[in-house]
């Protein structure tokens, strides 16, 4: 099927033209994903989602295509990856700083951090004693507090966490964290 034929099958709804495109480029798409650090189920995913993003530019009429399909899709799914890889790395980065918090076990330091913790505001206060002391997952975390989905969770911890970082700093020096 040529790649005009495809348009015209797509502007018409028929999703035929979808499965010839996953079934023809899935293998190149997906090695995007798997040689820049990523795994299968990443992979699958970020293909099924550049699909979705062309179907919908294709099938509104704005689309207008200077390249191969191919090109355009494998396009998308470098960027798609890239704006998850940097998600991922963000939360790694988290973890770390989480650690940081809490890896050695200082009382006093468990102590300063859930006093400036008890300051912050009723929802902070639930976000980060959550995540933290009780170790609860963003889904459970969204779930409890009733946030529309687990990205909204983890803003609002990384907005919480951030200003919990500004209470601390504010109140205490670094000699108050060394044992």
């Amino acid at each position: 099927m040529k790649d005009s034929e495809v348009l015209e099958r797509i502007a018409r709804g028929d999703e035929k033209a979808l499965d010839f495109l996953y079934k023809k480029h899935y293998r190149m798409m997906t090695h995007i994903v798997i040689s820049h650090g990523g795994g299968e189920q990443e992979a699958k995913d970020v293909f099924q989602d550049a699909l979705i993003v062309f179907w919908q530019k294709a099938a509104s009429g704005n689309l207008v295509l200077t390249s191969k399909i191919s090109t355009y899709l494998y396009s998308i799914c470098q960027n798609l990856w890239r704006k998850e890889f940097e998600r991922k790395s963000k939360l790694v980065h988290e973890a770390k700083d989480s650690e940081e918090y809490l890896g050695e076990d200082s009382k006093e330091r468990v102590q300063i951090i859930r006093k400036c913790v008890a300051e912050l505001g009723s929802t902070c206060r639930k976000v980060l004693t959550y995540y933290y002391f009780d170790g609860l997952s963003m889904e459970l975390i969204a779930e409890k507090l009733g946030f529309a989905n687990t990205d909204t969770a983890k803003t609002k911890k990384y907005k919480c966490k951030k200003k919990l970082d500004e209470l601390v700093r504010s109140k205490y020096s670094k000699s108050d964290f060394m044992d």
